[in-house]
C-alpha cells in the first residue's frame, strides 16, 4: 500500500513538472483541482518545463515515469482517433530509453528457468548486453556446436512493476472517465486495457517464440523476408534463445546504398510482406519499428528483409479482413460510395448513418488528397484525414483494428524512408484485386462452405423441430391475420392459398438446404481425398440448392 502511494505521488510530481495538471482538467468539472496545485514547489521550480509545447510535455513526462508509462504512450501514439494531431505527431517520437540491468542478474535468471550453469548452456556468453528495452534485454551466446544465438531475458521484476503500474493506470483512466469533458468518447479504460494486453503479450516468451515459428512458416520458402529460428529446447516463458542474425539496420541508409542495394524494390517488399501478412496469411507482425527490421546483407539486387521481436502479432476475422481489404481497394479506386457503405454494413459506424452523407465526408477528405501525384500520396494522411470525419460519424475504431492500422503507418514510414517515390497505390492495388478475386472465386467459396459442414451436421438433428415450430408459428400467425380481419378481407380461396403459401415456402427452402448441404459434404469428402480440383457437378449441385433457397425466399 505504501508503495502505491509513493508511485501516486511520484505520478503527481511529474504531472504538476510538465504542467499536465492545468492541461488534462481544464474545461472539465474537477476544473477547480488546479487551484490545490498553486503552492507545490514543483510549479515554482519547473517553470522553464511548464512553459513546453503540450506535446512535448506529455512525452517528456511519459519518459520520466519509466518505461511501462513509455510503452502505454507508444500504445496511444496509434490512436490517432482519440488524439490531437501535436500530441499524437509528439508521441511517435517515444524511446525506450532503459539501462541494462547487471550481467549477474541476467545470467541468474537464465540458470534458474534452464535449470543449467550457463558454461553447461552455452559455449560462450557475452555480459555485455546487445540491447535493452524496457520489457527485456537480449545477450549474446554461443552453443556447443558452434551456433551463434541471441539470449533474450525478460527484466527482473518487470512483472510486478507491470502490475503495479496498470493498477495505478486503470484508477487514473476511470477518473478521467468521470471529470473529462470528452471522457466518454475518449473511452480511456479501455484504452488501459488495451495496453495491459499489449504489455502482458510480451512477458511470455515462449508465446512470442511461437509467433515467430508460425511466420518463419508462413514465410519457409520466401526470398523478401527471413524469419530467426527458434531454440525450444532453451526457450522459457522468461528466456529465450533464437538464432543470431546478421544484417544491416533499417535505419542505416548510407551501409545499404554502399553496398548497392536495390532501394526501390526494397520498399516494394516492404510494402508486398504486410499485404501478404494481412491478407494471405491473416498473422501479421504487428511491432514493425526500425529497431526490430534488418536487411540481408545477400543479393542487394533482391533485397530480403529479417525481422526479429515477435512479441506483439495481429490476425483479423475472416469479415474485419473482408471489409479492410476491400475497404482499401475501393480507396485505390477513388469509390467513395463503397467505403461508406462497407463502414456501415461492418458496423464500424451507426447502422442508421446515411450512406450519402458518409460518403460526403469521405469524398471531401480523400478528393484533395488525390490530386496530388500518386508517390505524393501517404496512406497515412489519408487515416488522420478519416479519423477527423470518423468523429462526426461517432465511429469507434475497432480494437483489433489498431494493431493493423500501426503496422501499416510503420511500413509506409519505412518505405517513404528508404525510396522517397515509393507509389503505395500501384504496389497494393493489384495484390488487392488478386485477393479480391481469389477470395470470390467458386472454389474458395466452396471451400468456405465445406468447412462449415461439421457445424450444418450438428444441427441437422435439431431441424425436424426447428421446422415444425416454424411451421406452427406460420400457421397461428395467419389464423390471427384471418380473425382480425374476416371472411369478407379473405375470400375462401385467398385463405386457401395463404395458408398454403407458407408450407410452398418452406418446402422450396429445406430442398435448398438439403441440396446445398450435399454439395458440402461432396465437396469435404472430395478435400479429404487429397484432390486440389473440385468435380464440376459438385458445383452443379450447389448451384440447384442455392436456386431452391431463392426460390424459397421469393415466395414468402
Amino acid at each position: 500500500m505504501m508503495m502505491r502511494i509513493a508511485r501516486l505521488a511520484r505520478i503527481q510530481h511529474v504531472m504538476v513538472k510538465y504542467a499536465l495538471e492545468e492541461l488534462f482538467l481544464e474545461n472539465t468539472s474537477a476544473h477547480n483541482l488546479r487551484h490545490l496545485f498553486l503552492l507545490s514547489p514543483t510549479r515554482w521550480m519547473n517553470s522553464e518545463t511548464r512553459a513546453l509545447p503540450r506535446g512535448m510535455r506529455i512525452r517528456l513526462a511519459l519518459e520520466e515515469l519509466g518505461p511501462v508509462f513509455v510503452k502505454l504512450g507508444q500504445v496511444l501514439s496509434t490512436r490517432r482517433d482519440l488524439l490531437p494531431d501535436d500530441i499524437g505527431d509528439e508521441l511517435t517520437f517515444l524511446q525506450d530509453n532503459v539501462k541494462p540491468f547487471a550481467s549477474e542478474l541476467a545470467r541468474a535468471e537464465i540458470e534458474r528457468a534452464l535449470n543449467e550453469k550457463i558454461e553447461v548452456l552455452f559455449k560462450s556468453f557475452e555480459d555485455k548486453p546487445i540491447a535493452s528495452a524496457s520489457v527485456a534485454q537480449v545477450h549474446g551466446a554461443v552453443m556447443h556446436d558452434g551456433s551463434e544465438v541471441v539470449v533474450k531475458v525478460l527484466r527482473p521484476g518487470i512483472s510486478e512493476t507491470i502490475r503495479r503500474d496498470v493498477s495505478l493506470m486503470y484508477l487514473l483512466a476511470d477518473m478521467a472517465a468521470k471529470i473529462l469533458r470528452d471522457g466518454k468518447r475518449l473511452r480511456p479504460r479501455e484504452v488501459v486495457a488495451e495496453y495491459d494486453k499489449t504489455i502482458h503479450d510480451e512477458l511470455d516468451l515462449v508465446a512470442e517464440a511461437t509467433n515467430a515459428v508460425v511466420l518463419r512458416n508462413n514465410f519457409k520458402d520466401s526470398d523478401t523476408l527471413y524469419i530467426p529460428e527458434i531454440y525450444w529446447e532453451y526457450t522459457r516463458s522468461s528466456v529465450m534463445v533464437q538464432e543470431r542474425i546478421s544484417g544491416i539496420p533499417i535505419r542505416d541508409i548510407k551501409a545499404m546504398e554502399e553496398l548497392g542495394m536495390d532501394m526501390k524494390k526494397l520498399a516494394e517488399h516492404g510494402v508486398e510482406i504486410f499485404y501478404t501478412q494481412v491478407f494471405d496469411h491473416n498473422f501479421f507482425h504487428a511491432d514493425m519499428h526500425p529497431g526490430n527490421i534488418f536487411v540481408s546483407r545477400e543479393h542487394p539486387e533482391h533485397p530480403q528483409y529479417i525481422a526479429v521481436d515477435f512479441g506483439i502479432v495481429g490476425s483479423l476475422t475472416d469479415e474485419d479482413q473482408r471489409y479492410m481489404g476491400e475497404n482499401l481497394l475501393a480507396f485505390f479506386q477513388r469509390d467513395y460510395r463503397r467505403v461508406a457503405q462497407l463502414h456501415i454494413d461492418s458496423g464500424w459506424v451507426p447502422r442508421d448513418t446515411r450512406v450519402s452523407e458518409l460518403e460526403a465526408g469521405v469524398r471531401a477528405v480523400c478528393e484533395p488528397i488525390f490530386e496530388k501525384p500518386l508517390a505524393e500520396i501517404s496512406l497515412g494522411d489519408v487515416l488522420l484525414q478519416l479519423f477527423n470525419i470518423a468523429r462526426r460519424f461517432d465511429m469507434e475504431v475497432q480494437p483489433q483494428l489498431v494493431l493493423l492500422q500501426k503496422t501499416l503507418l510503420n511500413i509506409e514510414g519505412l518505405g517513404r524512408q528508404l525510396y522517397p517515390d515509393l507509389d503505395l497505390w500501384a504496389t497494393g492495388k493489384p495484390f488487392l484485386k488478386r485477393w479480391v478475386v481469389k477470395r470470390n472465386n467458386p472454389q474458395t467459396i466452396l471451400r468456405r462452405f465445406v468447412d462449415q459442414a461439421p457445424h450444418l451436421l450438428k444441427v441437422m438433428p435439431e431441424l425436424p423441430m426447428m421446422v415444425h415450430d416454424y411451421v406452427d408459428l406460420q400457421n397461428q400467425v395467419l389464423r390471427n391475420e384471418l380473425a382480425a380481419g374476416g371472411d369478407k378481407r379473405f375470400p375462401r380461396a385467398s385463405r386457401r392459398n395463404n395458408a398454403e403459401q407458407p408450407g410452398k415456402s418452406l418446402g422450396y427452402s429445406i430442398t435448398g438446404a438439403a441440396i446445398l448441404l450435399s454439395a458440402a459434404l461432396l465437396g469435404s469428402a472430395n478435400v479429404m481425398s487429397g484432390s486440389d480440383s473440385t468435380p464440376w457437378w459438385v458445383f452443379l449441385t450447389a448451384l440447384v440448392g442455392v436456386s431452391f433457397l431463392i426460390a424459397g425466399l421469393r415466395r414468402r
